[in-house]
C-alpha cells in the first residue's frame, strides 16, 4: 500500500478537510493493527474523501482506486468481516459520484478548455489558509465548482477499472459482501462502458435477488437491477415496504402505475419506510437518497 499510494501526487490534490497529504496514512491505518487508527482510516474514507452530498472531490478518485485494491489485501478487516462490506459500499458512493453518461463529453470540453485556471486555481487553494480556503469557494469566478467537475470526471474515467475489481465479490462466500458487491456493480456499471456487460450482470443479480434472505439484502440488490435497466416489477408486491420502495424506484417503472401507487402510499408515512430496515448499512443508506428526492417530486406534483 506504502508503494502504490506513493505512486499518487497527493501534493495537487485535496479533500473536503483541505490538502490530501493526510490520506495515505488514512489508507494504510486500515490494514494495521491499531484499532483506532483503523477507525480513523474508515471515519476518513466518508466524511472527508467525499463530499456531503454524494459528490467527489480532487483526492476521490485515486482514494477509489487504492480502495479498489485494498479488497484484495488480506491484511483488511482479518478480525472485521464488515471492512470489506465497507470499501465495496464505498465503491457504490463512487460509482454513484461519477454516474455523468452522456455529460461527460460536456463536461470533458468544458474543463479541458480551462484547464490552465483549473490549475493556477488549486495551487492557490492548495497553499491558503482554512479562511483563505473558504474565500475562494466565494471568489465569483465559478473556478471551484470547475475543479470540483475535474474531479467527477476523474472519477467517471476510473470506474471501468473499479467495476472489474469489484465483480468477483458477486460470488462471495460471505452473503453481505454479495450485497454489498451487487449495490457497488449497481452503481459502476451504470457507465457507458459497461453497457455490454449489464444483460449478464443482471442474470446474476436476479437470482441473487431471489435468493436474498433479508429484506435489507433484497431491497439493496432491487435496487441494483433497477439501476442496471432490470425489471423490478416482481417486488413491487413484496411484503416488506422498503423493498416495494426500491422496486418502485427503478427508473424504467418511471410511468408504471403499480409503481407509482407504491410510492404515493410510501409518501403518507416516509418515517415508517426509513425505519423500516432499523440501522441501515451505508449502501442502502445511499441509495435511499433517491427516495427522499422522488417524495419531494411527489409532494410538489
Amino acid at each position: 500500500m506504502d508503494d502504490r499510494t506513493d505512486d499518487v501526487d497527493w501534493s495537487g490534490l485535496f479533500h473536503a478537510s483541505g490538502p490530501a497529504g493526510d490520506t495515505p496514512r488514512h489508507l494504510a491505518a486500515l490494514l494495521g493493527d491499531d484499532a483506532e487508527d483503523s477507525v480513523a482510516g474508515y471515519s476518513h474514507l466518508w466524511s472527508v474523501t467525499l463530499r456531503r452530498e454524494g459528490k467527489a472531490w480532487p483526492a476521490t478518485a485515486p482514494t477509489a482506486m487504492l480502495v479498489a485494491e485494498l479488497l484484495d489485501n488480506p491484511l483488511l478487516g482479518p478480525d472485521d468481516p464488515s471492512l470489506p462490506d465497507a470499501m465495496l459500499a464505498y465503491l457504490y458512493a463512487v460509482g454513484a459520484a461519477a454516474d455523468l453518461g452522456d455529460r461527460a463529453v460536456e463536461i470533458r470540453a468544458r474543463v479541458k478548455d480551462r484547464a490552465p485556471e483549473l490549475r493556477a486555481w488549486t495551487v492557490e487553494y492548495l497553499s491558503a489558509d482554512a479562511d483563505g480556503r473558504a474565500r475562494m469557494w466565494q471568489d465569483g469566478t465559478g473556478l471551484g465548482e470547475l475543479v470540483l467537475d475535474q474531479a467527477v470526471l476523474a472519477c467517471f474515467d476510473v470506474v471501468p477499472v473499479l467495476l472489474r475489481r469489484t465483480l468477483p465479490y458477486l460470488a462471495s462466500e460471505r452473503a453481505r459482501r454479495r450485497t454489498c458487491a451487487a449495490a457497488a456493480v449497481g452503481s459502476l456499471a451504470r457507465h457507458p462502458a459497461a453497457s455490454a456487460q449489464r444483460s449478464e450482470l443482471l442474470e446474476q443479480l436476479t437470482p441473487m435477488a431471489r435468493a436474498a434472505d433479508s429484506s435489507y439484502d433484497l431491497a439493496t440488490i432491487v435496487i441494483a437491477i433497477g439501476h442496471l435497466g432490470g425489471d423490478t416489477r416482481p417486488w413491487l408486491t413484496d411484503p416488506h415496504a422498503g423493498v416495494r420502495a426500491c422496486a418502485a424506484l427503478a427508473s424504467d417503472l418511471a410511468g408504471d402505475d403499480t409503481a407509482k401507487q407504491v410510492l404515493v402510499e410510501l409518501e403518507r408515512s416516509p418515517q415508517a419506510f426509513f425505519k423500516s430496515f432499523g440501522d441501515l448499512a451505508p449502501p442502502l443508506q445511499l441509495q435511499f437518497k433517491s427516495f427522499q428526492d422522488l417524495l419531494t417530486g411527489l409532494r410538489a406534483s
